[in-house]
């Protein structure tokens, strides 16, 4: 069956959804935020059924799961959103011609935001806050692995929708089968951007099928590099942060660079990742160095595959380096222009490693873990973007805008 019907409903509903006042929203957002803690059984009820089709030793697993203390951090989120300044119909810029035309630039709504995702049913609430804090109606795409999950969230939005005399078909989500996939990267004339949510297979594959037009999110190679000019006692929480606080989102640490004068702090680092049971994959220094005092059955050899690998997973590789400059080398060769972090003293060191590495988010003696929306004060988030048109870094409210010449005149016409 065809989903043109579906994607025109939402294209119509997306007009009306310009008009809606901010105060409106605004009301919507927080009795969302109230429904969801009010429907957090059935939602959790739904999420048991995904998680049960799921071995827990999946990567996904943890994305895949809510919990009571998690409904109760989105519902917080969400108030956050409604609490943010709308950016709509803010003036970017404004001039007044020698012919006295005034013409001014304001964010408007992209219109109709496509989103894929796998194994995220909080995407579910938090897209759809966001899109409709920026007036974009949204065509929801998840993966079969939470369909249940994203299915009963939705219906906690609808019912919040009817009560406040919206139209539901601002929001809709497409079945979970690979037809509805292929359908939606179609739809030319009805949606206006793909957000891809997910594994960088899923990533590539929106982008090599995708007709409509995509910014890339979520995969995320990220790497720290140790330099020479290193402060232990400084970097040592630094990595074992980035790579422990929860291996399952993006911005967790999969390689540490190591330079060779500092091989021996790898002993204090390893033995607080191994109180983690980290798993690390070393080159032949760096396993030399760790052989007998990390745990053998959590240390192995690095081999090619380790490197340019999103491990999502307590899993790090090493690599160990003889200068920056070759540092720099192996992140350009493996990066996905995530997140990446240099901990050094050296302010040269700092200075060339910031501008030389290709990220949307570079980091000096900082845990990669602050890659998001909420943590750079943006309030909240849509994705991490990868590539450097439209939006690059943290997607929130503005980067869901597009702009419009506003054009005022007085009988002008041109010769």
């Amino acid at each position: 069956m065809s989903l043109e019907s579906t994607f025109k409903r939402i294209q119509h509903a997306s007009r009306a959804l310009s008009l809606l006042s901010e105060e409106t929203i605004n009301r919507i957002l927080r009795a969302l935020a109230d429904e969801a803690v009010a429907s957090m059984d059935p939602i959790l009820e739904a999420n048991k059924l995904d998680l049960a089709r799921m071995d827990p030793e999946d990567p996904k697993y943890d994305r895949l799961m809510l919990t009571e203390e998690r409904i109760s951090a989105i519902a917080s989120d969400i108030r956050n959103v409604a609490d943010l300044p709308s950016p709509l119909g803010a003036q970017l810029s404004e001039k007044t011609l020698e012919n006295g035309l005034h013409i001014e630039k304001v964010r408007v709504p992209i219109g109709v935001i496509g989103i894929i995702y796998e194994s995220r049913p909080n995407v579910t609430f938090d897209v759809f806050s966001l899109c409709l804090k920026t007036g974009n109606a949204l065509v929801l795409k998840g993966g079969s692995d939470a369909h249940d999950s994203n299915t009963a969230i939705l219906s906690c939005i609808h019912r919040v929708l009817e009560r406040e005399g919206v139209t539901t078909d601002i929001v809709g989500l497409l079945p979970a089968d690979r037809e509805a996939t292929k359908e939606m990267l179609q739809a030319v004339g009805y949606i206006d951007i793909i957000i891809p949510r997910g594994s960088q297979g899923l990533i590539n594959f929106v982008r090599d099928n995708s007709k409509v037009p995509v910014i890339e999110t979520g995969a995320g190679i990220v790497h720290t590099y140790y330099d020479r000019s290193a402060d232990a006692e400084k970097g040592l929480p630094i990595v074992v942060n980035a790579k422990t606080r929860r291996v399952s989102v993006c911005n967790a640490l999969d390689c540490l660079i190591i330079h060779q004068d500092r091989l021996k702090d790898l002993i204090p680092i390893g033995k607080e990742l191994a109180k983690k049971e980290v798993e690390i994959f070393a080159d032949g220094p760096a396993y030399s160095m760790l052989k007998g005092s990390y745990p053998d059955s959590l240390l192995a050899e690095a081999s090619e595959e380790h490197f340019g690998t999103e491990f999502l997973a307590m899993k790090l590789s090493i690599k160990t380096v003889n200068s920056l400059e070759e540092a720099l080398g192996h992140i350009a060769r493996y990066s996905s222009k995530h997140s990446e972090a240099i901990i050094a003293e050296d302010k040269a060191t700092i200075d060339h490693f910031l501008r030389a590495v290709d990220a949307a988010a570079v980091y000096a003696n900082a845990s990669t873990a602050f890659t998001d929306g909420a943590q750079f004060g943006l309030g909240a988030e849509i994705g991490i973007s990868t590539q450097k048109l439209h939006a690059r870094g943290p997607m929130a409210l503005e980067e869901l805008t597009s702009y419009k010449w506003v054009v005022r005149g007085n009988g002008q016409i041109r010769d």
